[in-house]
């Protein structure tokens, strides 16, 4: 079963990585073009931006999701650093519930927000709902939510990031 969820997380977390960077190659595709139709061809095409700014919302919740799983989230390891044994561990524990309670309400909230939003559209794409924009904050919250199960699962609190870590890039 825990091999199972595991695979499944391996899975989700690559097709979020998949999302997110299907989303910067359109945000790089579009951005030209909104500035070619301005300044070359003399009229500004009025949908590139807004959807960068779409695209941007998904891709920085997706990205979120992927980097909490590769531990290259923000941390602050001064003070796991000092703690040893049960005390690091509670710690540990303490900081996954609370990252678990975090992304509750994400995502409890979230949904509501995507109600509440679902029939407005986007004034520029009149067959895009405003609620597609805010369903990343429910959708990240619970797929980090998962994440943070498997890690719970796994035992793995305040690890390094791995270099053998699907994204990981070499600065050398």
């Amino acid at each position: 079963m825990t091999t199972q969820y595991f695979r499944l997380m391996d899975g989700l977390h690559r097709l979020c990585m998949l999302i997110a960077a299907g989303c910067l190659v359109v945000i790089t595709l579009i951005i030209p073009w909104g500035v070619f139709t301005r300044y070359v061809l003399g009229f500004g095409s009025s949908w590139p931006e807004p959807m960068a700014i779409l695209l941007m919302i998904w891709f920085s919740f997706m990205a979120a999701c992927v980097c909490y799983r590769e531990y290259l989230h923000i941390g602050v390891q001064v003070i796991p650093n000092l703690l040893q044994g049960r005390t690091r561990t509670a710690v540990g524990w303490l900081v996954e519930l609370s990252m678990l309670g975090t992304n509750l309400f994400m995502l409890w909230y979230g949904i509501k927000l995507v109600q509440t939003t679902w029939y407005q559209v986007i004034a520029d794409f009149q067959i895009i709902s405003v609620g597609v924009s805010y369903l990343p904050v429910p959708l990240g919250g619970a797929i980090t939510m998962l994440f943070v199960i498997e890690r719970l699962m796994k035992g793995t609190l305040f690890q390094e990031p791995s270099s053998e870590t699907i994204s990981h890039v070499s600065t050398e």
